[in-house]
């Protein structure tokens, strides 16, 4: 069960496997050193946000609304639930 103080910063819309990358339309703001816990399906994986994108560029804050791709550690699908931690 996810804890109460995590709030929701967005929904997986698709995964890219090859490079291990998650893209989310963000809810909230995030910034690289957050830490992102993603949850769907068996998973429920802390990542820290060590690399982030907006259409290819690198960015080390990105805001709502933002569409980000996030490197993580984890095998994500489309429609598991991203938490800022």
């Amino acid at each position: 069960m996810v804890k109460t103080k995590e709030k929701q910063i967005g929904v997986v819309s698709n995964y890219f496997e090859h490079v291990g990358v998650i893209a989310i339309k963000l809810e909230a703001g995030l910034k690289i050193g957050d830490k992102i816990k993603i949850v769907g399906g068996e998973i429920e994986e802390e990542c820290p946000v060590e690399s982030m994108q907006i259409y290819n560029e690198s960015v080390k804050t990105a805001k709502k609304g933002d569409d980000v791709g996030i490197k993580v550690s984890v095998k994500a699908k489309k429609g598991y639930r991203v938490f800022k931690v």
